[in-house]
């Protein structure tokens, strides 16, 4: 009797363990197409820009309008899940995902392309917003970082995969399809979000506590933790004020939008962007001569970052947020500083061009490991309930805004300053990030988003907010 007892509970908690994985699992699916959207357009330009005739200033129009939608979509984002909730959203998401992959693959012109693309962003926009938040609120906290580095690891898989599908297509220049393959995910996501339950946090801030008692029920292991996870949410829903008014009158929540932008400036500025584009002129220097040996060039680049953000995912919960952020400030600092060295040196023997190629790659790891995922995971950990769209909204709309800064100052960088002084600035940023990190940045690790709240609003300094 005893043993049929126990076992019970033991099996309750398996299964809530799997449909724990496949939620965060389907919600991570959004990273997937963000990283599809985000790599194709890179080897599906030279074609369509033969197709079209377009000029120079048309294809970046072409790359560009995602950008655009996804800053829209970003901040359209906060009123979103606020009112329909992060189910629906996602929903929305899919979609505008399976929308404009399909309208981006049969474009007649290249104004219907931008339109298309413009369609795509909004979709990243939600996404980008949404899957983080989404997952914070479901997972549980002894598993949070990980299943929220998920979604950046799949993001990863996105950009490896527009990569390897665009080098597949490549050889009989196959645009449409490379564009009009997303479609298959985006409708995998869209069928999957279907059976997605709404967050428990959302559901307890509209008032239905008994719907967020079953959600929680089937998340958690047993039912006194998904009762305990519910008293914590329904006492951080006490604080009258929400959103902009929240911010106005509270100076704990400003503090904590703060740091969720600052955090995403740190994320974009750390030259991640810059070195991806600059990675197909270091191959080029290495002696991969042809667009093909390029193109499996940048393949490489994409499985060295997927595979490095499973550090990301194995260390997260287990050795913490601040730890592996410093670390890969350090590495990231090193790799630009020491590629800085060589461009400036010049790079000319077979050896240092290899060797380029290493402090490339080493730099890639540096970032897959920690700020890559990590921003996401913070960003979505330190916002109070009450002001957690708000913030959110904030830093999300901050990670596109530098996104587009970057890109539009890198150019001019690299003719103003050269590139060995460009790649040099960038390392000195990720030294400036080091000391901000142990400066602001809080340890989150096995901590609830509840008890995260109480300390912010108890006005603990920044970096003691994820302390017990």
């Amino acid at each position: 009797m005893s043993s049929t007892a126990s076992s019970q509970p033991a099996h309750h908690a398996r299964s809530n363990a799997s449909m724990t994985f496949f939620v965060c699992f389907l919600a991570a699916l959004a990273g997937l197409l963000f990283g599809l959207d985000i790599g194709v357009i890179a080897g599906a330009l030279p074609f369509l820009s033969e197709t079209f005739q377009i000029t120079s200033s048309q294809q970046e129009w072409v790359v560009s309008s995602m950008m655009f939608g996804a800053a829209v979509g970003a901040v359209g984002s906060g009123w979103m899940n606020y009112r329909l909730g992060r189910r629906y959203s996602l929903m929305i998401g899919a979609v505008l995902f399976v929308v404009g992959s399909l309208l981006s693959a049969l474009a007649p012109n290249v104004e219907s392309l931008i339109i298309s693309r413009i369609l795509l962003g909004l979709a990243v926009g939600i996404a980008s917003y949404t899957a983080p938040i989404y997952l914070s609120e479901i997972a549980p906290e002894k598993i949070r970082g990980s299943m929220i580095s998920m979604y950046q690891l799949m993001i990863t898989i996105g950009i490896l995969a527009a990569y390897l599908s665009d080098t597949a297509f490549s050889y009989t220049g196959a645009w449409r399809w490379m564009l009009g393959v997303i479609t298959i995910p985006a409708v995998l996501l869209l069928i999957g979000v279907i059976f997605l339950p709404d967050s428990p946090r959302w559901l307890a801030s509209r008032g239905s506590h008994e719907q967020a008692k079953r959600v929680l029920e089937r998340l958690r292991d047993t039912s006194e933790q998904a009762r305990d996870e519910l008293n914590e949410i329904r006492e951080s829903l006490k604080l009258k004020q929400t959103g902009w008014t929240l911010f106005k009158e509270n100076k704990n929540f400003r503090r904590a939008v703060f740091l969720g932008v600052l955090l995403q400036v740190m994320q974009q500025f750390t030259g991640m962007n810059v070195i991806m584009y600059y990675a197909p002129k270091i191959f080029e220097l290495a002696g991969f001569a042809s667009t093909e040996q390029q193109m499996w060039g940048t393949v490489i680049v994409g499985l060295v970052n997927v595979l490095a953000t499973f550090i990301a995912i194995g260390l997260v919960d287990r050795w913490g947020r601040k730890p592996t952020l410093i670390l890969g400030f350090i590495v990231m600092a090193l790799g630009m500083g020491i590629l800085g060295t060589m461009l400036n040196i010049g790079i000319t023997s077979a050896f240092s061009q290899y060797f380029a190629i290493i402090m490339l790659l080493m730099f890639i790891v540096g970032f897959a490991m920690s700020a890559g995922p990590l921003i996401w995971v913070l960003c979505s950990e330190i916002q109070p309930l009450k002001g957690r769209d708000f913030g959110i909204t904030c830093s999300t709309a901050t990670n596109w805004i530098a996104n587009m800064i970057v890109g539009a100052t890198f150019l001019s960088m690299l003719n103003s300053l050269g590139s060995a002084h460009t790649f040099w600035v960038y390392a000195a940023l990720n030294v400036v990030f080091i000391i901000l990190t142990i400066a602001l940045v809080p340890e989150t690790k096995n901590i609830s988003l509840e008890h995260i709240e109480r300390n912010l609003m108890s006005g603990k300094a920044l970096r003691n907010i994820g302390s017990r």
